[in-house]
C-alpha cells in the first residue's frame, strides 16, 4: 500500500519545491561551509522527509532549473521530472504583481513573487526554499502573509528543509 493514494489514505501535506531546493539537491560539492551545510540538509530532507509529502513545482521552477550550465540543468530537470506541475493562471499573475506592488517583494524578485503566488493560489501547505533573501525571510514573510490573506488566499508556510520535518 506504500506509495499509493487510495481514498482511505491520510492526505499528505502539499509542498511547493522552489528552485533553490533543487539547486542544492543536485549541486556538485562546494567549499563554502554554508553551501555544504545546505546541500547536506537538502539531501537528507529529500531522502528522509520527501515521502511524507506531496511535492509540486511550477513552470517557474522548470524555467529556472533549465538555466546555467547544460549538465547542471540536466541534473536539476531530472530531479523534478516526476513532480506534478502547477499551472500559472491569471489569479497567480495578479497575486504576484500585488506582492510586488505592495512591497512584500522587490520588483527584481518577480520570479520569487510568482513562486509565492502559485503556492498560495493553489492552497499549498508549505513553500520549501533556501531563498532567505526574498522568500524565507523574517522581514518579508509577514508582509507576504498579510497580502495573501487580504486578497483571499491562505499563504503557504514558508520554510527551509531544516524546518520542515515530520517524525
Amino acid at each position: 500500500m506504500f506509495g499509493q493514494h487510495n481514498c482511505g489514505d491520510t492526505l499528505k501535506a502539499k509542498v511547493y519545491i522552489e528552485t533553490s531546493i533543487i539547486s542544492y539537491l543536485t549541486a556538485r560539492p562546494n567549499y563554502d561551509i554554508r553551501a555544504v551545510a545546505n546541500q547536506n540538509i537538502t539531501l537528507e530532507w529529500w531522502e528522509t522527509q520527501r515521502p511524507n509529502f506531496d511535492l509540486l513545482i511550477s513552470e517557474f521552477v522548470i524555467a529556472e532549473a533549465s538555466l546555467g550550465h547544460p549538465e547542471a540543468a540536466q541534473r536539476r530537470l531530472a530531479a523534478i521530472a516526476d513532480i506534478m506541475e502547477l499551472q500559472a493562471t491569471e489569479a497567480v499573475r495578479a497575486l504576484a504583481l500585488e506582492l510586488i506592488r505592495r512591497n512584500a517583494l522587490p520588483a527584481k524578485a518577480e520570479i520569487d513573487a510568482y513562486h509565492v503566488a502559485i503556492a498560495a493560489v493553489n492552497g499549498i501547505d508549505y513553500l520549501l526554499t533556501w531563498n532567505c533573501t526574498h522568500i524565507a525571510n523574517a522581514h518579508t514573510r509577514p508582509k507576504i502573509e498579510s497580502i495573501c490573506r487580504a486578497l483571499g488566499y491562505e499563504p503557504p508556510i514558508i520554510c527551509t528543509p531544516q524546518e520542515l520535518t515530520e517524525e
